[in-house]
């Protein structure tokens, strides 16, 4: 994909110079105008990914082309260009709107990573966009841009269309849930039911009837007849969500269920046919518990006819400020909040955690942000991450006390930049410099360690 960015400049060397500096680094193909008119007006004709503006220009200025821009192409991502020093220009300009902002003169390795930031998040807005034309009424977004999420996407086309059954497997509040949601909203069975059981939620004796339903007289109670999930989701989806927590009777009478595509309601003396797709998740280790013997091998094989692994957020750590966007909009809305916008130190330090309750973890966090922040920006000091992801137990005696003879903010800053420049100096030693494969030692995408070489300043041409 060829992204396509409009410079907007009355300086013609400086459009020129974006222009040169851009497209031999990334695939686009840089359009320049020399007014905010001009723009306008090119904008009228074109569909653009990203455009570059600067903020003071003869007649009609940034602002003015950025309030127009936001009001007539709401999903165009804005970057402004501000003169070095003038940040409550830039501070303005992002207030109202923009995306980013970029001091003149600017580093090229700087712009590069700005640019590539700002058209991750044009590509998501367009692919969420897609998505949403495609979906049903409650529009699931599974959000991101990473490798391992890209991987996540393209499965999801190869099987949305057809009627095999899915596994998804995952770590809790990974978005197993969502990625059930989304297959749903994208297959031929859109337009009819989507039923969700949690199955561990239910008493093993109730979740056969509530699966398959019953007759009346079935057991003590059962005043009249019920039908069960199976055929509430007839035509549609019936989403087994944990089945790895269930017991085998129930799993013996599910692989029935599934292979003959028929099911019997307890106390009934014949079987019902239905069409049902099946999605089921896990969090557990569905082999271990085959060798245990908790799980049917042949109820497996029958439920993983294709499997979708979610990543846990750890491992897609460069798809956090567009989550944390997405997270702080929605629940914004929710809890009938103003919109917010979140400081980049805040996207800094959520990149620094371990989150192992994942993307619920998380919201969790982003939700107590909304609540304690007192403007419209969420502050580090809004933020209740209650546990540091940085460990000095392992430090000499001697370090400890300069650490402890600093400030808190200090000392973390001190240990954070010692540890990243030690680990990520022997990846980067270990491969030459090369960048990719040191990201790849560091199980991580490359821009997610560009990322944290650029935040810690390491060079990796001290390593080649």
């Amino acid at each position: 994909m060829q992204y396509k960015i409009l410079t907007v400049d009355d300086e013609k060397d400086m459009t020129m110079l974006l222009q040169r500096t851009l497209e031999p680094e990334i695939n686009c193909k840089v359009s320049v105008a020399f007014s905010a008119k001009m723009a306008m007006n090119i904008l009228s004709h074109d569909n653009f990914d990203l455009v570059i503006c600067d903020i003071r220009m003869p007649g009609m200025d940034g602002f003015e082309l950025l309030d127009h821009i936001i009001q007539s192409y709401p999903d165009l991502t804005i970057v402004m260009l501000t003169a070095f020093g003038n940040i409550d220009m830039a501070v303005k300009a992002i207030k109202k709107g923009a995306y980013d902002f970029i001091a003149k003169p600017f580093d090229q390795s700087e712009i590069i990573f700005k640019i590539n930031k700002a058209l991750e998040r044009s590509r998501l807005l367009t692919e969420n966009k897609r998505l949403l034309n495609e979906k049903n009424d409650f529009a699931p977004q599974l959000i991101g841009t990473s490798e391992p999420m890209a991987q996540v996407f393209e499965k999801i086309k190869l099987i949305a269309s057809s009627d095999v059954s899915v596994l998804i497997l995952g770590e809790s509040g990974t978005g197993k849930d969502m990625t059930a949601r989304t297959i749903h909203s994208l297959s031929h069975r859109q337009s009819q039911s989507f039923i969700s059981v949690n199955c561990p939620t239910i008493p093993e004796q109730i979740l056969e009837s509530e699966l398959f339903g019953y007759k009346k007289g079935a057991f003590t109670n059962a005043a009249g007849d019920k039908k069960g999930l199976f055929q509430e989701a007839d035509k549609g989806t019936l989403f087994l969500d944990e089945i790895g927590d269930i017991g085998t009777a129930v799993q013996t009478k599910l692989l029935r269920a599934i292979q003959e595509k028929e099911i019997k309601p307890l106390g009934d003396t014949k079987t019902r046919k239905i069409d049902v797709r099946i999605i089921a998740s896990t969090n557990r280790n569905l082999t271990k518990k085959i060798a245990a013997k908790e799980f049917r091998q042949d109820f497996f094989y029958r439920l993983s006819v294709i499997t979708i692994e979610l990543p846990p957020l750890r491992d897609r750590i460069t798809d956090i400020p567009a989550l944390t966007e997405h997270l702080v909009a929605k629940n914004c809305k929710q809890l009938n909040r103003g919109p917010k916008t979140i400081s980049s130190s805040v996207i800094d330090l959520l990149m620094e955690q371990a989150w192992p309750g994942n993307i619920r973890e998380l919201e969790n966090v982003l939700i107590q942000g909304i609540l304690y922040s007192k403007g419209t920006t969420i502050n580090i000091a809004d933020i209740p991450i209650k546990k540091s992801t940085i460990d000095i137990s392992d430090a000499s005696s001697q370090r400890k006390t300069k650490l402890y003879q600093l400030s808190y903010k200090e000392a973390k800053e001190k240990t954070l930049n010692e540890f990243n420049h030690d680990y990520v100096g022997a990846m980067l030693s270990l491969t030459q410099g090369n960048i990719t494969k040191a990201a790849k030692q560091c199980n991580l995408d490359r821009q997610g360690l560009q990322q944290i070489m650029k935040r810690f300043s390491i060079d990796p041409d001290k390593f080649r």
